[in-house]
C-alpha cells in the first residue's frame, strides 16, 4: 500500500489545513478518509442522468441524501448551491464546482469554462472549490491560463483546490482512450505538477493499450495499475470516482483497491443517487466499512 500522506506534511496554508481537516476529521467517519457526493452531471451530462431515479432530479433530494449518508462534502455548481444547500449549510461540507460544460459539442478540443469564482466559494461558506482539467485537450493554452487564475485565488483566500483532473481530446482517443492506466496517470501527475491539493480521476484500466507508449504496453493488474495512479499524485490526495453506474461487486472492488493503493477516498455520484433512497444508503454504508479499514493521520 502506497503510505498516504498526513495533512502536516502536504505544505498547506493555514485555511487550506484548517478546511481539509474539517472535511476528513469533522465529517464522514472522521478517520481522514473521504466519500464525496458529486452532483454536477445535470449540467455536465444533461437531465438524462436522472431518468433511473427521479426523485434525484430534485436538488433537496440529493443534498438531504448527502446529509443522510454521512458524505464529507458534496460537490455542486453555483445555481445549485445558491438555491439549495442553504437548506443544510454546515452540516456537510460543500464543494463548489467553478467549472462546468455540456456535453452536447464534441469532446475533440473539450474546454470546461469557468463561471464562478474562489470569492463565490466563500461567501457560500463552501470548504472546498472544485475545477475541471481536461488533460491533453488541443485547448490546453486557454485551459491552463484559467486555471492559474482559480489557483491563485484559492491559494490567497485559504480555499483547498480539487482537480477533476480528466484526459480528453483526440490525441487522448488516439492512445488507449480515456480511462486508460497511461491517461489516468498523466493526468494525476499534470494536477500535482499545476497545484492541485486533491486530485479526482478515474479507476485506471490497464487493458486499454492501443497505441499508449511502450512503458503502459505491458500487462499490468488494476491493482499495479492504481497503486501507480496514486504514486503519480504524490503530495496530492487521491480521490477515485465512480463513474458510470455499474454492478456492487465491481464497484465495491473498485474502491478497496482504491483505498488499499492510498487513495484519501472515493467519489461516487450516479452509483449512490440512481438507486433508489434506501437502496443509496446501503450501498453507502457498505463503501464506509471499506474506509474504515483505511483511517488516515
Amino acid at each position: 500500500m502506497n503510505n498516504r500522506q498526513p495533512l502536516d506534511q502536504l505544505g498547506l496554508g493555514v485555511g487550506k489545513k484548517a478546511r481539509l481537516y474539517r472535511i476528513l476529521h469533522r465529517h464522514g467517519l472522521g478517520n481522514g478518509t473521504a466519500l464525496f457526493l458529486p452532483y454536477d452531471q445535470g449540467l455536465e451530462h444533461g437531465p438524462r442522468d436522472f431518468f433511473a431515479n427521479p426523485a434525484a432530479s430534485d436538488p433537496r433530494y440529493v443534498v438531504k441524501l448527502a446529509v443522510e449518508g454521512g458524505f464529507n462534502g458534496i460537490a455542486v455548481q453555483i445555481g445549485l448551491a445558491e438555491k439549495f444547500y442553504w437548506d443544510y449549510a454546515g452540516e456537510v461540507p460543500l464543494i463548489l464546482k467553478l467549472n462546468g460544460k455540456t456535453d452536447i459539442p464534441s469532446d475533440a478540443r473539450a474546454l470546461s469554462p469557468v463561471h464562478a469564482d474562489v470569492a463565490d466559494a466563500v461567501r457560500l461558506g463552501a470548504d472546498a472549490v472544485g475545477y475541471t482539467l481536461y488533460v491533453g485537450t488541443p485547448a490546453a493554452e486557454a485551459d491552463f491560463a484559467e486555471f492559474r487564475q482559480v489557483r491563485a485565488d484559492a491559494q490567497r483566500l485559504g480555499m483547498p483546490l480539487i482537480v477533476w483532473a480528466y484526459p480528453r481530446g483526440e490525441a487522448i482517443e488516439a492512445k488507449g482512450g480515456k480511462d486508460s492506466f497511461y491517461a489516468v496517470d498523466y493526468a494525476a501527475r499534470t494536477a500535482s505538477e499545476l497545484g492541485a491539493d486533491v486530485v479526482k480521476v478515474n479507476f485506471p484500466h490497464p487493458d486499454k493499450r492501443a497505441g499508449v507508449p511502450a512503458a503502459y504496453a505491458s500487462a499490468f493488474t488494476s491493482q499495479q495499475a492504481v497503486d501507480a495512479v496514486v504514486r503519480s499524485a504524490n503530495r496530492t490526495l487521491v480521490l477515485i470516482s465512480g463513474g458510470e453506474k455499474a454492478g456492487d461487486d465491481a464497484m465495491l472492488t473498485k474502491a478497496a483497491q482504491s483505498m488499499q493503493a492510498g487513495a484519501t477516498g472515493l467519489i461516487f455520484g450516479r452509483n449512490v443517487w440512481q438507486r433508489d433512497h434506501d437502496e443509496s444508503l446501503r450501498f453507502v454504508g457498505q463503501l464506509r466499512d471499506i474506509l474504515a479499514k483505511y483511517p488516515s493521520t
